[in-house]
């Protein structure tokens, strides 16, 4: 949680992405490989392919600010929702941790007012790049990671019935509460 404090528009708009990007690590704490990529709702959806989604997303931050550099970007987007035999739950959360810190940087030292190209979304029925500043793919970071945290709050709760507050609690190491005790599995 991001608390309420006084900050400058660049350190809210970081600090609300660390808090999602966090939620969704947290996401796959104590689970292994297999209970990972176990999709339990009707969607195809699992804690894997969201950690291997976000990295995507990241990478595509970084590789030109949002734009995409495939020939088939649908295609792409698509795929970055389901991990491959070869990426398991270790190896994803290794390149979201790498491509976590580059991102954090970019986002911490990036000036919001930078223009960059964003796009195509196909399946928006946007074919063509368009011009945006830093500052909207920060805001729509925000948005798309704190989806994806709460899908994959409702997965993990699903798979074993833990939760997001649980869930950090046990990975930052914070004691129980009246509200919050530390998951274990």
């Amino acid at each position: 949680m991001y608390l309420p404090q006084i900050d400058d528009e660049r350190t809210t708009l970081c600090n609300y992405l660390d808090v999602q990007l966090d939620a969704i690590r947290a996401s796959a704490y104590g689970l292994d490989d297999e209970q990972a990529r176990r999709t339990p709702l009707r969607s195809a959806l699992s804690i894997s392919g969201i950690v291997k989604h976000i990295v995507y997303c990241m990478k595509q931050s970084l590789s030109g600010a949002g734009h995409h550099e495939y020939d088939q970007p649908f295609e792409a987007f698509a795929a970055s929702f389901t991990p491959t035999p070869e990426e398991t739950l270790d190896a994803l959360l290794g390149v979201f941790d790498d491509v976590r810190a580059q991102y954090t940087q970019m986002c911490r030292e990036g000036d919001v007012e930078t223009e960059l190209p964003v796009g195509p979304m196909p399946w928006f029925g946007m074919d063509e790049a368009r011009p945006a500043k830093l500052r909207y793919l920060y805001v729509h970071h925000v948005e798309e990671f704190a989806r994806h945290a709460g899908h994959a709050d409702i997965i993990r709760e699903e798979l074993d019935g833990a939760t997001a507050g649980e869930l950090l609690a046990a990975v930052e190491g914070w004691p129980a509460n009246d509200y919050i005790t530390p998951w274990r599995s």
